[in-house]
């Protein structure tokens, strides 16, 4: 879910204001979530002008100032929310991950230690705490390896760390999401709650080299012996009265005993079915096609009867993915635990985990995917978030 629809719909649930501020509040949330950012600006600063402390509405001016990537007037923003309604953990995790975007780990660990003061069952503050100590630690590391290149310790740990940090084995993720507090925790009125999250940046790589493989004898493979071969004496015993000579025994041909073969084993057989082998191939062309933000392949991985989120219709669900994808920046998706659980005739249902990343978000989610045999390929006819 992208930040803008989860501040839109957790704002939905916190209101609790007159019917005139509650529309004023949802034209506001609709401009944020189609994407209408400049409009959306205005807006706030419209309410903002008539009611100058109301924290939803500066909430989500924050949001929107970091999807424009003025990221120092949204952690302006922040940082007064924090000032102003100390008790809410949210904006000192929207904090924190600005400032991780920044790579002012240091800051960004005392926001999320003043978020789980405030709040101390906020899990998402404690995961995204664990990973700025993990980015302090890599950074850490690399500066004793760059005085000491050849510490051996400080090359193990810190590769210890990349693979602990690491999802898929390609990249290092982070996970600094930020997520509201549960409903039943108190809020005060003008409370607002939203994500605002931005990976920081990949730290360089190990130095760390592999140790040389020790080289193993070979084993010595035993000769089979061969039988004594019988010789015939060289001359024949004399004797006292002539007779005639005794031809010598013939020589016994010397036998060599094989070896005994191995016994041959099978192959092992791939025992996936090839239905199953054909949807998890579209799944993950499907997110290749999302990552290479080709827009036309990636639509035409979804089915004709495809049931678009958030009660759009097809056309304008599809315009506001073409609006995402061709927005400046990379987009990686990554793909984990890829499931086929169930193939019928025709239609299959997959389950997965999926890493998004983008220049303004980081966020993984596990993803139920049921997809229909359309034209001979495999098309996705209905996608939802969670299990």
């Amino acid at each position: 879910m992208s930040k803008r629809a989860l501040a839109a719909s957790l704002l939905l649930a916190s209101l609790l204001c007159g019917p005139v501020r509650a529309d004023s509040l949802q034209d506001l949330q609709t401009l944020v979530k189609q994407g209408q950012l400049t409009q959306a600006l205005e807006k706030a600063d419209q309410l903002l002008a008539a009611k100058p402390r109301d924290a939803q509405v500066r909430f989500l001016k924050g949001v929107v100032l970091s999807e424009l990537n003025r990221s120092g007037e949204a952690v302006a923003v922040f940082q007064k929310l924090t000032e102003d309604y100390p008790e809410l953990p949210e904006p000192y995790n929207n904090l924190a991950v600005l400032y991780a975007q920044q790579r002012q780990y240091d800051k960004a660990r005392t926001a999320l230690e003043m978020a789980i003061r405030t709040h101390p069952s906020y899990a998402t503050a404690h995961e995204n705490l664990g990973d700025i100590y993990a980015r302090l630690a890599s950074q850490a590391y690399d500066k004793a390896l760059a005085l000491d290149s050849s510490n051996v310790a400080a090359q193990n740990k810190l590769a210890l760390i990349r693979e602990m940090m690491s999802v898929t084995g390609k990249t290092v993720r982070p996970t600094a999401v930020a997520s509201a507090a549960p409903a039943a925790q108190p809020r005060p009125p003008a409370a607002a709650v939203a994500a605002v999250a931005t990976p920081p940046a990949t730290p360089a790589k190990p130095v760390a080299t592999a140790p040389a493989a020790t080289p193993t004898a070979p084993t010595p493979v035993a000769k089979p012996a061969l039988p004594p071969v019988a010789m015939a004496p060289s001359t024949p015993a004399p004797a006292a009265k002539p007779a005639t000579p005794v031809p010598p025994p013939a020589a016994k041909p010397a036998v060599v005993k094989e070896e005994p073969k191995p016994a041959k084993h099978p192959e092992p057989k791939d025992e996936t079915p090839p239905q199953a082998t054909a949807v998890a191939k579209a799944v993950h062309n499907w997110a290749g096609a999302w990552s290479k933000k080709d827009v036309k392949s990636y639509l035409g991985f979804y089915a004709k009867d495809f049931e678009p989120p958030k009660g759009l219709n097809r056309k304008a669900w599809e315009e506001e993915r073409n609006q995402r994808l061709t927005k400046p920046g990379n987009i990686e998706v990554d793909l984990e635990n890829v499931k086929v659980v169930s193939i019928t005739g025709d239609r299959a249902t997959v389950k997965l985990r999926q890493h998004y990343r983008s220049a303004n978000l980081s966020i993984s989610s596990n993803k139920t995917l049921n997809l229909v045999l359309q034209d001979g390929k495999w098309v996705i006819q209905q996608e939802r978030v969670g299990g």
